[in-house]
């Protein structure tokens, strides 16, 4: 992936796990989030393979933690948004140490 492009989406899924975590706005706007965290997700996993891709399975299992986290809330909200900003806090994490600076 070029490096303005992993920069690019680790800002958008950056963004979309803060909408996620904060949830101050409509369940539309989060779903449309935690959309943009999956496919950013898919969208980076070659740079798992890369020199220094640990990062990325912090973004994969903050990912898969937001997803659940929307499920667990639909019977248990306490619950699954506890684990959804469990699950965003992992991805900002992962975004914060994969963006690359230079190549």
């Amino acid at each position: 992936m070029p490096l303005r492009r992993l920069q690019l989406t680790l800002l958008v899924v950056a963004a979309a796990a803060l909408v996620i975590m904060f949830g101050v706005l409509p369940l539309a706007v989060r779903l449309v989030g935690l959309g943009l965290v999956l496919v950013g997700t898919a969208s980076t996993a070659a740079e798992r393979h890369a020199r220094g891709g640990g990062w990325w399975a912090l973004l994969a299992g903050g990912a898969m933690l937001s997803l659940v986290g929307l499920l667990l809330s639909l019977p248990a909200e306490a619950a699954g948004g506890i684990v959804a900003i469990v699950g965003a806090a992992l991805v900002v994490i992962a975004a914060t140490v994969g963006f690359p600076l230079a190549d």
